[in-house]
């Protein structure tokens, strides 16, 4: 049955070209994520007098055990076991929670009303930014590096259980498994 599309070839080259044009596609789409967040990002700065703020606060664990601060409504959280490294910083009412256990490293940040959780067990790596109003969390696993980032009213999820994005401000990527979402 003759067909209106060309055939593809099946050979290992044509495989490995569709392959590098996905990669391409999602190495498009994390810049893409980025350039919204710094957009973002210098649109709450310029914000000014209307914002709500506080003085920024950051945790680390370690050397402390359990470094929880406050500041106005700036509130931030870091725990980490044996050999992990927690950090945690918000502004402008966010609210920032990391927990490393392993030696895993967990990074979170937020800004104004924005919430970051991140955990990380064994060596894995997790990151978590809000900003300005959104939700993100990221969890990793042995070996895994997973990234949530998530601007006003969005919403971000990058763990074990794959990735997920809410909103037209969200991304989030497994780059283990190459699994991403942005602004859906």
């Amino acid at each position: 049955m003759p067909s209106v599309f060309p055939s593809a070839a099946t050979s290992p080259s044509s495989s490995r070209m569709r392959s590098m044009s996905g990669f391409g596609r999602r190495l498009m789409r994390a810049g893409a994520a980025a350039a919204v967040g710094v957009g973002v990002a210098a649109g709450v700065s310029l914000a000014g007098s209307g914002v709500a703020s506080a003085a920024p606060v950051q945790c680390v664990s370690p050397p402390a055990a359990n470094d929880i601060q406050v500041s106005g409504t700036a509130s931030c959280g870091a725990k980490a076991t044996e050999a992990g490294l927690a950090r945690a910083g918000s502004m402008d009412s966010g609210t920032a929670v990391s927990v490393a256990k392993g030696a895993g490293v967990t990074t979170t940040y937020a800004t104004g009303f924005g919430t970051s959780l991140g955990a990380t067990e064994g060596n894995g790596q997790a990151y978590a930014v809000t900003l300005g109003g959104g939700i993100a969390r990221a969890g990793a696993g042995e070996g895994s590096t997973n990234v949530a980032i998530a601007g006003y009213g969005s919403g971000a999820t990058a763990d074990a259980n794959g990735v997920d994005c809410m909103g037209a401000l969200s991304f989030a990527i497994n780059l283990n498994t190459g699994q991403s979402c942005f602004m859906r």
